[in-house]
């Protein structure tokens, strides 16, 4: 859009995409905010935030036990001095077999890191935006089911598989797509979860690791969800 105000020239930079619905026929149009969807590319940012993520996740369960924490070893193996051999307190040192491990991995280690709010959303538009640049996000009006049926959904991906740029979702064996529902719908997730290479969830769950580890990604209810990830700016 451009307005001429005198030899001054005004370009107003209007963002637009297709909406389909869930039998893959494009019902329309809508435009997308700058803030969320033309986000400039940080991969050092977008790597820091997914790794500290992930590793957020990861619980401490490998453990050794030191000498103190083996069993036995109560008594002196052998008098201190007058053997001809190495002095020894105990047969759970760690220079004995059956010992216990010095340095060893323990289960109280913390391997959290904190990850601030406006870096994680940051990093999240940034994702968001060269998915849609790339030609990888897809928005759909809505996706249902009258009741839990693989079946029925097999039949919508279809319809959205035959989208032109969007041939993968059923092709690709894994990570194809990830579904974004602009709310709960226990419905939709049920009849979706039989497909091991796509996930269902809602829209406010939507995190940077997720959407790296799909390459598709479906947006439904275009106008609430995209009101919603506006919000999220702080």
């Amino acid at each position: 859009m451009k307005f001429d105000i005198g030899n001054l020239k005004l370009v107003i930079k209007e963002m637009k995409t297709k909406v389909y619905n869930q039998a893959g026929k494009e019902t329309g149009e809508i435009n997308l905010p700058e803030s969320v969807f033309n986000v400039a590319w940080n991969g050092d940012m977008v790597h820091q935030v997914i790794t500290s993520l992930m590793t957020n996740k990861r619980s401490p369960t490998a453990h050794s036990k030191d000498r103190g924490e083996v069993r036995g070893g109560g008594k002196k193996p052998w008098r201190q001095k007058g053997t001809g051999r190495a002095r020894h307190g105990s047969i759970r040192s760690p220079l004995w077999p059956g010992g216990g491990v010095t340095h060893g991995p323990l289960s109280v280690k913390n391997f959290s890191r904190k990850v601030n709010k406006k870096t994680r959303i940051k990093a999240l538009f940034a994702i968001l935006s060269k998915k849609f640049t790339d030609g990888e996000v897809l928005f759909v009006d809505e996706i249902s089911f009258a009741k839990p049926s693989t079946a029925e959904a097999k039949i919508v991906l279809k319809k959205l598989n035959d989208i032109k740029g969007f041939e993968g979702i059923l092709s690709k064996k894994n990570n194809a797509a990830y579904i974004a529902l602009s709310k709960k719908d226990g419905v939709a997730e049920k009849s979706l979860r039989n497909f091991n290479n796509m996930k269902a969830d809602e829209l406010r769950n939507i995190n940077p690791v997720d959407i790296m580890n799909y390459k598709y990604v479906v947006i439904t209810n275009p106008a609430e969800s995209v009101k919603y990830l506006e919000s999220k700016i702080l």
